[in-house]
């Protein structure tokens, strides 16, 4: 559970002016943007940021001496900086730059797990989990023969820690969501955390739906690997980021292969670069990176306590607003205490699918997301199939929640003809 300090609220109309495409219109309606958890929009900020590198100092990095060259790395570098600062790194050389959150948790499973474990290794996950911290893992049962076991949902959407101990014991990794994609569910990080080092086991965040919406601390965790991604976070697309301690990145051989990640090669063998380049094979994602140092700039000047207050706000509207509209006819699923989840609010109405849903919504200018949402073992865990999947960020305000409650009541009317 977070808190939120008393903070000055966000001001929304001002920060929509921000984000260009909020001034689209669809289907003759203004666009309500409400799939954050899928992908943020981006504020002007961020585009000029890539657009500017692109036209003043576009070349590949930590090779050229010419002034261009020596400009696109250290905007590289700079971005780095600045996400080891927001997210309380100890150092720049414990930032790791992916495609996406998945390469970063693929890069902890294939190089560090098929160094370190050994057939019958416990790995402990939880229902909660994308597919991108859950299939890895699968494959090395399939490669190794590790085992996995899993820490179940009660049916609240909180994680059940009741047989915790029994689940850890003998455990050699603990993998798990800060936040929920689907229920939006805040786990107890550091609790979880504490007891996997109590077992011997690292302990791995997938950090993708928390970063962006709260204050983050990687050392206050005492995690060994956090992974999250730059798209959900005001960000580009393509860019993601895996955190380690210095001791487990040196102890991990290098994922890919070649370009960047040389230090030397010989006809025998090569030497790994230092940290993280170690990690960072071939050209870097560049453009994106500076992109992300523009979206850390960005909630920096919003403050993530505002965020994150902002967020407890109108979620807790959102759930009195559709609960007391819809009654029974409405099932969101998650916890029901704003303060223990984050904006993101998936839901059944009556018998109506999903998809069927959604599109009504679309014609109503109400973007959100129908499906299983890469959690498949969470969805056989609530009896369903899919959900509708509405996701808040800070351009949204009551008069999203509104319009979501509207478009609801259109297709109430429409599937009941």
């Amino acid at each position: 559970m977070t808190t939120t300090p008393a903070v000055d609220p966000l001001d929304v109309a001002r920060i929509r002016k921000d984000f260009p495409i909020l001034d689209r219109q669809v289907h003759g309606r203004r666009l309500v943007y409400l799939d954050s958890a899928n992908t943020s929009q981006k504020p002007r900020s961020v585009i000029e940021a890539v657009q500017t590198y692109y036209e003043r100092s576009n070349a590949n990095v930590h090779r050229g001496t010419y002034l261009i060259a020596e400009e696109a790395t250290a905007a590289l570098e700079g971005a780095r900086a600045k996400v080891a600062r927001f997210i309380g790194a100890r150092s720049e050389r414990e930032v790791v730059f992916t495609k996406n959150a998945t390469e970063a948790l693929n890069l902890v499973a294939k190089a560090w797990g098929r160094a370190h474990l050994r057939p019958g290794d416990p790995v402990v996950l939880t229902e909660l989990e994308h597919h991108a911290n859950i299939v890895p893992w699968h494959q090395l049962v399939e490669e190794i023969g590790i085992e996995l076991r899993w820490i179940p949902v009660g049916a609240d959407g909180r994680l059940d820690l009741t047989d915790l101990d029994r689940l850890l014991d003998g455990a050699r990794v603990v993998s798990f969501a800060a936040m929920s994609n689907v229920l939006g569910t805040l786990t107890p990080v550091e609790r979880l955390v504490a007891a996997a080092h109590d077992a011997g086991a690292i302990a791995v965040v997938d950090a993708s739906q928390y970063v962006p919406h709260v204050a983050t601390d990687v050392g206050a965790w005492g995690a060994d690997f956090v992974a999250f991604t730059g798209h959900k976070m005001c960000g580009p697309t393509g860019i993601g980021v895996l955190w380690g301690t210095e001791a487990i990145l040196d102890a991990t051989p290098p994922f890919l292969t070649g370009g960047e990640m040389i230090l030397n090669v010989t006809k025998e063998g090569f030497t790994p670069n230092e940290l993280p380049w170690k990690f960072e094979a071939g050209t870097p994602p560049i453009a994106e990176a500076v992109g992300l140092g523009a979206a850390v700039d960005y909630l920096e000047g919003l403050g993530m306590e505002a965020v994150r207050a902002h967020e407890v706000s109108l979620t807790a509207y959102a759930l009195r607003t559709l609960t007391e509209r819809f009654g029974d006819d409405l099932v969101i699923h998650g916890p029901s205490e704003p303060s223990e989840r984050g904006g993101v609010l998936s839901f059944a109405y009556r018998d109506v699918h999903p998809h069927d849903l959604t599109q009504v919504f679309d014609q109503h200018g109400v973007c959100v997301r129908a499906g299983h949402h890469c959690a498949k073992p969470l969805m056989r865990e609530l009896g369903v199939a899919a959900t509708a999947r509405a996701s808040l960020y800070v351009y949204n305000d009551e008069s999203d929640v509104d319009a979501l409650s509207d478009a609801i009541a259109a297709a109430a009317e429409f599937f009941s003809t």
